[in-house]
């Protein structure tokens, strides 16, 4: 039985056999696929960009889809009966595309095999990012419903830099400048990712940060850790910001502008919410573009 007092018999098709291959599409469309590989794509290119080799990015690009696959399984298991309650159709576990059991099996596996693909990077970066991954584990038990359910999603991008650095000869902390960056990254991603289920999660009682605020407030901060994160990416690394740089920042801005003017005026039209996507992947490119100092700079 989980937190939300519904065991696995209280949901559809627990008991119905079930094709392998009707398996598997239930198990990619749990996992949160487009998350888990947006979220891999991103760190494999910063280890890229940082000078890993060929080995080291497929070790970095293993363990970080390992855990992103733990984490989504774990958060769609775990909400399962409230997704059921709110007749969530989009969701295998309500559709009775996948069984509970499965989801869960499919969760602690993909945590398990997360482990050792973490630490043939190194203890101390394979610690970190078993950190970031076990504070997504925190947000989806119970963090979540929590005022502070942006930290998780601070302490895990921001150890991304870590996990990457921490591999090299010497083991070298990332600069200060890319562990702010993926935090207020993690925070941009967080409220930008709540944004379209707040009602929902409301009735349901999720409380988080956004859902605290409100979907008008919400919507209006979601760009502002997002255009900060494009600062700190700007002006943090050594050396001029350069054209890109200011370019990303006016771009940066522009979609604030763009974000906070209909949501302060409670329209609910989705150009915010694309204008923080364009946003979020500014500051990706960003970080990405600047890989290259994570280890070389002071």
């Amino acid at each position: 039985m989980d937190a939300s007092g519904a065991g696995p018999a209280d949901l559809p098709g627990t008991a119905a056999a079930r094709p392998l291959p009707a398996v598997a599409a239930g198990l990619l469309r749990a996992c949160h696929p487009e998350p888990v590989v947006a979220v891999t794509a991103l760190v494999t290119a910063l280890a890229a960009a940082s000078g890993r080799g060929a080995r080291g990015c497929v070790l970095v690009a293993g363990a970080v889809l390992a855990g992103q696959l733990s984490v989504g399984w774990c958060n769609d298991r775990v909400d399962a009966a409230r997704d059921l309650a709110g007749g969530r159709r989009d969701k295998p576990l309500v559709t009775g595309a996948v069984g509970p059991r499965t989801v869960a099996v499919a969760a602690g596996l993909a945590l398990v095999l997360c482990v050792p693909l973490s630490l043939a990077s190194g203890v101390a970066a394979g610690t970190a990012h078993l950190a970031g991954v076990a504070a997504a584990w925190a947000y989806n038990l119970g963090v979540k419903r929590t005022i502070l359910s942006w930290l998780p999603y601070a302490v895990g991008f921001g150890l991304l830099p870590a996990f990457v650095t921490l591999a090299f000869p010497g083991r070298p902390w990332p600069p200060a400048w890319s562990v702010a960056a993926g935090a207020l990254l993690g925070v941009g991603a967080h409220v930008t990712n709540v944004l379209p289920d707040i009602d929902a999660d409301l009735a349901s009682g999720v409380r988080g940060l956004p859902q605290r605020l409100g979907r008008r407030r919400a919507r209006a901060l979601a760009p502002v850790p997002l255009v900060a994160a494009c600062a700190v990416l700007v002006f943090g690394p050594p050396g001029p910001a350069g054209a890109a740089g200011w370019a990303a920042l006016l771009v940066t801005g522009v979609l604030a502008v763009l974000t906070a003017v209909p949501a302060a005026a409670g329209s609910r039209s989705r150009l915010p919410f694309l204008a923080t996507l364009v946003t979020a992947a500014t500051a990706v490119a960003l970080l990405v573009l600047h890989g290259g100092s994570l280890v070389s700079a002071p």
